[in-house]
């Protein structure tokens, strides 16, 4: 019999991103990010990506014919003023991909405090960021998504890359501890976890993919993901993504709990 991986599952959203809507895509201009734009863009969505201000980044925004924002994610009061441009020029705010990342370097020799520090400010904080200046706007627009693009290194660490892994985990722990919240105000936020992916991120090890003919992801079938979290997952998931297996939902184990010395839970009744 063949097993079909469950996907994404729409709770109480609209199947596909009202033709309008508006959504910011943090770290737009990577892989990641140019093809969830593309794919946002042709589903008639107001797209701004924000990405640090290169001619680069400029150059990919106008070839997607979308909007480009100036922002460094780690800079709390900028992701604040992007999210108030974006509304003072489209009106609203209807979805946050915060995407923005990056790796380590891979040293385990000694701890390279700077890069630690860099990679948790980026992967991290411009998490919470991302996600406290998108609140109120959301909330204005009568609810909508939250996206974080997180990493398999964050349910499965990644012993050859210690920041990264340590942001990540952080990543999916924030959004799990503040979905019930933003839930209540009609905001959703969940995180995907994608497996290596055809990005800057493998070139280190790009050429030992090929020799073990390891499939990693391409950079469209984590837009795709990233695009049904908008409308479709439930508050709290973190969705793994891999090739050949699409969008599963990682079931996290329960924490034991407290016992009374009767080995009862607290509260319950005598036996």
């Amino acid at each position: 019999m063949t097993q079909v991986a469950p996907v994404l599952r729409c709770r109480h959203e609209r199947a596909h991103p009202r033709p309008g809507s508006v959504a910011l895509v943090t770290g737009g201009s990577g892989g990641f990010g140019r093809a969830l734009a593309a794919r946002l863009r042709d589903a008639d969505v107001r797209v701004v990506l924000a990405d640090l201000d290169s001619p680069r980044n400029r150059a990919v925004a106008e070839e997607l014919g979308v909007g480009f924002a100036v922002l460094d994610v780690t800079d709390h009061a900028a992701n604040q003023a992007v999210v108030a441009a974006v509304e003072a020029e489209h009106g609203r705010l209807d979805a946050a991909f915060l995407n923005a990342g990056i790796a380590g370097s891979g040293t385990t020799d000694a701890l390279d405090v700077e890069e630690y520090l860099r990679v948790v400010a980026i992967d991290l904080h411009g998490v919470v960021y991302g996600t406290d200046a998108a609140r109120p706007a959301l909330r204005r627009a009568g609810g909508g998504s939250v996206v974080v693009t997180a990493s398999l290194a964050g349910l499965s660490p990644m012993p050859t890359d210690q920041a990264y892994s340590v942001a990540k985990a952080g990543a999916v722990a924030f959004v799990r501890s503040i979905a019930p919240v933003l839930h209540a105000e009609g905001i959703t936020i969940s995180a995907i976890c994608p497996g290596f992916a055809d990005t800057a991120i493998i070139d280190p090890l790009r050429e030992h993919f090929a020799a073990a003919d390891f499939p990693v992801l391409t950079a469209d079938e984590v837009a795709a993901a990233m695009a049904q979290a908008w409308t479709s997952a439930d508050p709290g998931a973190a969705y793994v993504v891999q090739p050949g297996v699409g969008a599963v939902p990682y079931r996290f184990k329960g924490v034991p709990a407290a016992k009374t010395t009767a080995g009862s839970p607290p509260g319950s009744p005598p036996s």
